[in-house]
């Protein structure tokens, strides 16, 4: 039924692809791969001026690699797929950003980790962590930046007011980690934010993308699986920046498809009582009575501050009293890490 509802969108935009001969390097790119705490969503997100062809019929989505309730890979500049699959191999087993960032430098596939480029985010049952790195012989301008639930890189750059750009949309966006990510995207939509589509291309890249996993989604299934590319061969001044494109074809997903989605979320109603002492407890006796819970506090950079179990319809949160005042974020799971509440309260 997605695929049906992609296809479908892609007839009605008119949008054609052709591929050509020939391998590329997925470089002079930027995007951002990032996790939503209070969803446990792995989200990913990217444009450049590499275009759709044999080998790359989706152009830079390529360099995504979204693992459900997990985490997520960006694997960029001279991009090898055998060391984005050791990274995935990586993540599955346990090892933290860093750690595969460290292993991919010491054990490069080609030889040569100069070139590479790396963003990496994981969930960390609902402690995340993130690394970067960009190799010292990627193509200027490049950077990268990692905050505690995300990482932006890229190289080929207008400059770093790009990356900036990204950062400030995505931490400043409200809304859904999807909504998130777009709006990161739509912070480097100008001519030659990959100063290779400056000219001819007149735009700020050739391909485009956004993915964002659900925890219960299977590996190839994800709840959003959305990209623009046009052919490598293109000659001349591109008709839609594919960011704009991709922009419409993300106003549309939106309204075909049912939000915030499927599984047990939302299916436990949760009251945050507090007291004129500043005591909060949990009121959970509308959650249904056979399920084990987890309740895990956050603060609104992503930081897990409070994890405590379950057990009685009125649980007092454990180590409140440490809170500053302000306002904090909520997810509740069960014992298998489905989300079914989450919501925000504000400490007095």
């Amino acid at each position: 039924m997605k695929r049906a509802i992609f296809i479908n969108i892609m007839l009605a935009l008119n949008i054609g692809f052709t591929f050509v001969a020939g391998q590329l390097g997925a470089q002079d790119t930027f995007s951002i791969v990032a996790v939503d705490i209070t969803t446990a969503e792995v989200g990913s997100a990217g444009a450049s001026c590499v275009g759709s062809s044999s080998y790359y019929p989706h152009g830079a989505a390529v360099l995504s690699d979204v693992i459900p309730n997990v985490g997520g890979i960006h694997t960029q500049a001279s991009y090898l797929p055998e060391n984005q699959a050791n990274a995935h191999d990586m993540m599955v087993s346990g090892s933290s950003p860093q750690e595969i960032i460290d292993w991919l430098i010491n054990n490069d596939v080609g030889g040569n980790p100069s070139v590479r480029q790396y963003g990496i985010v994981d969930l960390n049952s609902g402690d995340p962590r993130s690394a970067a790195f960009s190799g010292v012989n990627c193509q200027d301008y490049k950077n990268d930046t990692a905050g505690l639930a995300y990482s932006i890189q890229g190289n080929i750059l207008l400059g770093q007011e790009i990356i900036d750009s990204m950062q400030s949309r995505f931490l400043n966006t409200s809304g859904t980690l999807a909504e998130r990510l777009m709006a990161a995207l739509q912070g480097a939509n100008v001519i030659g934010a990959d100063t290779r589509c400056a000219s001819p291309y007149k735009s700020s890249s050739l391909s485009a993308f956004i993915r964002v996993a659900q925890p219960e989604n299977s590996y190839d299934s994800l709840y959003l699986d959305l990209w623009m590319a046009y052919p490598q061969s293109w000659s001349g001044a591109v008709p839609v920046d594919p960011i704009d494109s991709l922009q419409t074809l993300f106003n549309d997903w939106q309204i075909l498809t049912t939000i915030p989605g499927k599984g047990d979320r939302n299916t436990c109603s949760v009251t945050v009582l507090q007291c004129e002492s500043g005591e909060i407890s949990f009121d959970f006796s509308h959650c249904p009575s056979n399920m084990k819970l987890n309740l895990m506090v956050y603060n609104l950079q992503g930081k897990r501050l409070i994890a405590i179990p379950v057990n009685e319809n009125i649980e007092r949160m454990t180590g409140n009293e440490e809170l500053a005042k302000g306002i904090y974020l909520y997810r509740v799971t069960t014992n298998k890490q489905h989300v079914v509440a989450t919501g925000k309260f504000y400490k007095r």
